[in-house]
């Protein structure tokens, strides 16, 4: 093995830190909100941005990949090792709405550094976290003497994250033979803290559904007929109660079918995390802890399953009273999903169960929406290892895991592809992700400019995957 020497990585990425910062903040005043239809020009813009920096660092193969939505940036860079792996780096360059009037104390497009912070939408999330690969591969040549990364290395950059990614299934079937990869590593997601540094191994997927409940053709008198006709509402409630047992277990027959149970060491590396749960409930904004009988709250974000009542209503809702049996009710419901559950069977178990809840006289609709299956790299992949190896390198101390309780597409390119998933994230909660006054620590910034530069090299050195 002849790893990329330390300090030439890192005076190559302090040489070009200024010129790195230019150009990420040309990026960030570009307003690429995909969910608001009079910035879709921007979105096209900042693809067409983005190409074109891609370019200029080396990237020989680079297009803007078209959408029925929001385009899509495809770089390619093969290596001159015609065994090493490739790997597929996945982020996004649309960012959340943002104004001022929203509670920014600068303008979200201008980006401005205040102390050892740049602030702007998109900052972390996620333009910067996918700009601090085009300085880390420019890192590892120069540190080598390399003209080629010691992987093939290929970006998918998608425009329509912040909008659910619609389109982004469809795309990466439609482009499978060009995105074939070893591995995906998602760089969109982050780290504990500042002070402990962690890789994400995992994210849940979700199911969502909708359920109405009709019951008579029109709201009537409750007087004249409650207590004798069937009363949506009700019928909502108890649906609702329904949902979880006595230990707060989803109680829908079959919903845990096939999951992929936490392993001692799992849980013991949870453990480790420096865990307060008041200030978690504090950031929470609850006062008591609760769910899953037997397991911490970290098991139950990360990595136990989870049935949610989103919204449920009925009847009247304005001032005072109207007696009334209301024709109908809804309940919206969301399902996070772990390693081995599949959203077909949850979707087939939901509608049984709500069935079995509905009494006579009530007609159920039940609607899903597009599912997202869950994603795990196991602890001991080798890929996982480069990624904790040069992580460790650049933070100079031990890397911890973590995973996220959220959901996104990176379950997309797993199954699609056929590639493990890994997560290399620099983005710490106090980013403030969709929030005003999102930010990224410049700091940690670089050292995910490090850790990539490392990354490619560790991967060739030490992982040669099965043809």
């Amino acid at each position: 093995m002849s790893p990329t020497p330390d300090s030439a990585v890192r005076t190559y990425i302090d040489r070009h830190r200024a010129a790195f910062l230019d150009d990420l903040a040309a990026w960030l005043r570009i307003p690429s909100v995909s969910a608001q239809p009079e910035h879709a020009s921007d979105v096209r813009r900042s693809a067409d941005w983005l190409a074109a920096k891609l370019r200029e660092t080396g990237f020989p193969t680079v297009e803007v990949w078209p959408t029925e939505g929001a385009p899509a940036v495809f770089a390619e860079w093969p290596s001159a090792d015609p065994d090493a792996p490739t790997v597929l780096v996945y982020g996004h360059h649309d960012v959340q709405p943002a104004a001022r009037e929203d509670g920014w104390d600068s303008e979200p497009f201008e980006p401005v550094v205040r102390g050892n912070r740049l602030y702007a939408r998109g900052a972390a999330d996620d333009k910067g976290q996918v700009f601090f690969h085009t300085l880390g591969v420019r890192a590892h040549l120069a540190a080598t003497g390399r003209t080629t990364p010691a992987v093939t290395l290929k970006l998918l950059i998608e425009g329509e994250e912040e909008s659910g990614s619609p389109h982004f299934r469809a795309l990466v079937e439609e482009h499978a033979e060009r995105l074939a990869a070893d591995a995906v590593i998602v760089s969109d997601t982050g780290m504990w803290s500042e002070d402990t540094p962690t890789v994400c191994t995992g994210m849940r997927g979700l199911a969502e559904c909708e359920i109405r409940l009709y019951g008579p053709d029109q709201d009537i008198h409750s007087g004249s007929f409650g207590g004798a006709v069937p009363n949506p509402a009700t019928a909502a409630a108890r649906l609702v109660a329904a949902l979880h047992d006595e230990h707060a277990r989803v109680a829908v027959p079959g919903f845990y079918d096939g999951i992929v149970e936490l392993t001692d060491r799992e849980r013991e590396l949870f453990a480790e995390l420096p865990f307060d749960e008041e200030r978690w409930l504090r950031t929470a904004k609850s006062r008591a802890a609760h769910g899953e009988a037997g397991h911490t709250t970290l098991e139950r974000i990360w990595a136990r399953p989870t049935a949610e009542v989103n919204g449920i209503g009925g009847g009247y809702q304005g001032p005072g009273s109207k007696t009334i049996i209301p024709s109908s009710a809804t309940v919206k419901l969301s399902f996070r999903l772990v390693a081995g559950q599949d959203p077909a069977h949850i979707e087939k178990a939901v509608r049984a169960w709500a069935a079995e809840q509905v009494p006579a006289g009530i007609r159920a609709e039940i609607d899903f929406g597009s599912a997202t299956r869950p994603c795990l790299t196991p602890l001991d992949h080798p890929a996982l290892r480069s990624v904790v190896r040069a992580m460790g390198r650049a933070f100079e101390g031990p890397v911890r895991f973590t995973r996220e309780g959220g959901s996104g597409p990176a379950a997309d390119l797993q199954e699609v592809l056929g590639a493990p998933v890994l997560f290399l994230g620099i983005s710490v909660p106090s980013d403030g992700w969709h929030a005003p006054d999102e930010k990224v620590e410049l700091d940690l910034l670089l050292k995910g400019v490090e850790t990539s530069a490392y990354l490619w090299g560790d991967l060739a050195d030490t992982w040669r995957p099965a043809p």
